[in-house]
């Protein structure tokens, strides 16, 4: 695993004064604001606020210092369960080291994101999640993470209940270009995504308001109950 932060970045995390006068001068970490618009481009896995929860990837709330792995009910990778047996734990160096390449930190994740290349923007997102970490009673009621919906789908649509089975036979289409392992190669995983965000996708697709000829013409083939028996497949996928 890579450690060592340029001089900026450690000054950081450094008081520049007494402990008594912390708070007037600690150097901020990036510009947060700037980072909570980059990491709109992480919210579609990730959530923090006070109603985050996991989606398909883990809340992120008090990640700054927490041990690898350690969101109770979320479903992690061998890979990063194994680098927390090892002793990984989220501190500055490390979040900004995965976040700029999450495959060469831990081989083997299922986080499918190229990363974050841009050293000032890594600074910027890691600035707007230290909000969440420092002190919870703090944070603002907004909804930092909300997102429009794609597409308004009936209730009765989103109650069905996915045939798994069913949808293991039809899920061989699927992984022709998807791989199982949650491993994106350039094609997005869905591995244990959750139900709801498959079929909003799904019927997104099949309204033409997710671009992708290719997902469009496979959504157009399916119905409610087959993208339903898909998404309960995928969801406990392993």
């Amino acid at each position: 695993m890579r450690r060592g932060l340029k001089a900026a970045a450690l000054a950081a995390l450094l008081l520049s004064g007494a402990a008594l006068h912390a708070e007037e001068t600690a150097v901020p970490l990036g510009d947060a604001e700037n980072g909570a618009k980059i990491f709109r481009t992480c919210s579609g896995c990730h959530q923090v606020g006070p109603s985050a929860k996991n989606r398909t990837g883990p809340l992120l709330n008090g990640i700054f210092g927490a041990p690898a792995a350690a969101i109770e009910g979320f479903f992690y990778s061998k890979a990063l369960k194994r680098a927390a047996a090892e002793g990984l734990v989220w501190d500055y160096e490390y979040l900004d080291a995965y976040i700029e390449n999450p495959k060469a930190l831990v081989s083997g994740t299922r986080m499918s994101f190229r990363g974050i290349k841009d050293e000032q923007d890594r600074h910027d997102v890691l600035a707007y999640l230290r909000r969440f970490s420092d002190d919870p009673a703090n944070i603002p009621e907004a909804e930092p993470t909300a997102q429009a919906v794609e597409v308004a789908l009936a209730p009765e649509i989103l109650a069905i209940v996915g045939d798994r089975d069913y949808g293991e036979y039809l899920a061989n289409e699927c992984l022709t270009c998807h791989q199982s392992s949650g491993s994106d190669q350039g094609i997005p995983s869905i591995t244990r995504w959750p139900e709801e965000d498959f079929v909003i996708a799904m019927h997104a697709y099949k309204q033409k308001l997710r671009p992708h000829p290719v997902m469009q013409m496979m959504a157009s083939r399916l119905s409610d109950e087959e993208i339903a028996a898909l998404a309960a497949y995928f969801k406990e996928l392993e």
